[in-house]
């Protein structure tokens, strides 16, 4: 799978369906009844656009009768991390691009980051 960001309405639609939890599968129905309680969306949109997200990886699916049940074949959380990873590996010099990175984040940030590191390193010293 390519990682690459999402468009606004698959955004949207893959918010929702992290939002269930991990364990929770959901139908185009059910996504399309949330949004078309707060915009003007066809059912066909959120049909075609969840069709969309399965054949680039990001939803599995399985028949429930004539429908199908959708989840997440990756975390929000990781999905982001393969945002990070190409980031940085189309970025240019992978030193300044987080040489940049670094110069922007915050010191609770730096922290969480440093905490990170080091239990990665622990890990890897296990091995």
């Amino acid at each position: 799978m390519r990682t690459r960001g999402f468009g606004e309405l698959e955004a949207v639609i893959m918010d929702r369906i992290w939002n269930r939890g991990s364990d929770t599968t959901t139908t185009v129905r059910e996504i399309f009844d949330e949004l078309a309680a707060e915009r003007d969306i066809a059912y066909t949109t959120v049909m075609s656009t969840m069709d969309n997200l399965h054949s680039k990886g990001y939803l599995a699916r399985e028949r429930d009768g004539k429908a199908y049940r959708y989840w997440p074949t990756l975390t929000r959380e990781q999905h982001s991390a393969s945002l990070m990873r190409a980031a940085l590996d189309s970025g240019g010099q992978p030193d300044l691009v987080l040489s940049y990175f670094l110069e922007q984040i915050g010191p609770e940030e730096s922290a969480r980051l440093r905490a990170a590191l080091r239990r990665r390193t622990k890990r890897a010293a296990k091995r």
